[in-house]
């Protein structure tokens, strides 16, 4: 049987499959390693070659059954954050345990108070856009529920978000998503944990910042940085650089508006879309 030939430097996925014919050594078809992981050949050969993205479970399935403890998973989640910008998984490692979580964003709702159907769109507005694959904008999804149920914990952290006014005139979705992911963000508003303020157009040239920021105080107070433009990202941990974004941060949020007014804003607009 002719096995094609993968260039593992050539892409994560093909080094991916290139590692999962550890097979070979076990002297496994792929009919074989299918039995045991519950997929069909046919899929482990689109995965081996490098045209299909391995799923959580595939991966989980093949560790169990190779007995090589996690390498495959492991191996999986590098990939995965391959495609992020740079600098952003090491946030989200951040994210996780952070005590103070300060957030601004411009034109879409911020990823941790996304409804799912909200994020399904936009990333599936990226694969129509040719920008990324479907198996990525899946995977997208997912890691962003992953990201939101790492905050579901018995303390959770101190949010503080300001969102600029396009974040909620922005419709995404048409109005049943758009009406459900502006009642989330009322809903969040009214959590303990959560401070939500909308930036209204006309604080002009006084909004401090023209890139979504956000900022995480960690459990030893010290706090990091994290911004990015289209194509790029940016972690920064030094004070000298993150106090300015701080201090801009606080400006921020004495311009906008107060909680309460933007509850009415963000209702406001939601009795539009019905």
């Amino acid at each position: 049987m002719n096995i094609k030939e993968l260039d593992p430097e050539s892409s994560p996925q093909a080094a991916f499959g290139a590692r999962l014919r550890l097979r070979v050594e076990r002297q496994w078809t792929q009919d074989e390693l299918g039995t045991r992981t519950g997929y069909s050949s046919t899929h482990l050969s689109s995965v081996e070659t490098g045209r299909k993205m391995p799923t959580l479970r595939l991966v989980r399935r093949v560790d169990e059954v190779l007995g090589v403890g996690d390498t495959f998973e492991r191996e999986w989640r590098e990939m995965r954050h391959g495609s992020l910008l740079e600098g952003f998984p090491e946030y989200v490692e951040h994210e996780g345990r952070a005590v103070e979580i300060r957030l601004y964003e411009i034109g879409i709702v911020p990823g941790l108070l996304q409804t799912q159907e909200y994020a399904r769109v936009l990333a599936d507005s990226a694969v129509r856009r040719g920008a990324i694959t479907p198996e990525l904008a899946n995977e997208r999804v997912v890691f962003l529920a992953e990201r939101q149920a790492a905050l579901a914990r018995s303390q959770p952290p101190m949010m503080l978000v300001v969102m600029d006014e396009s974040c909620i005139r922005r419709f995404v979705g048409g109005p049943e998503v758009m009406s459900a992911q502006l009642q989330k963000l009322v809903e969040c508003a009214g959590l303990p944990n959560t401070v939500l303020q909308i930036a209204p157009f006309t604080i002009g040239e006084r909004r401090p910042f023209d890139l979504p920021v956000n900022l995480l105080t960690l459990p030893d107070w010290s706090v990091v940085a994290y911004a990015e433009s289209q194509a790029q990202g940016h972690l920064e941990r030094e004070g000298v650089k993150v106090l300015p974004m701080l201090t801009a941060y606080h400006q921020l949020q004495a311009e906008a508006l107060s909680q309460a007014a933007s509850v009415v804003m963000i209702d406001e607009v939601r009795k539009g879309t019905l």
